[in-house]
């Protein structure tokens, strides 16, 4: 995986290229599915944190981030799966936008 830095000329923006290349079907389907994981496990780490020691928490939270990137996770496999590769390479590009919030 080729990861570089791309820096916007204003302060309060930057542009990390994450993921960008060709890859075979098998990297792909382990580069899709450890990203995913990474994020769904922040949301549910994020969960717990609200609701760790405090023994009249209801236990209410909104899931709904994490069932669309389990979904995502599954649609994204399936996908891949799918796919009569032939022995082709499979580009994957991924760019985090990280903008400071006014």
């Amino acid at each position: 995986m080729n990861e570089s830095v791309v820096t916007s000329t204003e302060t309060k923006q930057k542009s990390v290229q994450l993921i960008e290349g060709t890859f075979t079907k098998g990297e792909a389907l382990n580069i899709i599915n450890d990203v995913l994981n990474v994020k769904i496990n922040f949301h549910k780490i994020q969960r717990l944190s609200k609701t760790e020691g405090n023994i009249n928490d209801e236990c209410l939270y909104d899931n709904s981030r994490i069932k669309e990137l389990m979904t995502d996770k599954k649609e994204a496999k399936a996908f891949l799966r799918a796919l009569e590769s032939k022995g082709q390479n499979i580009k994957i590009s991924s760019t985090i936008n990280i903008t400071l919030e006014e």
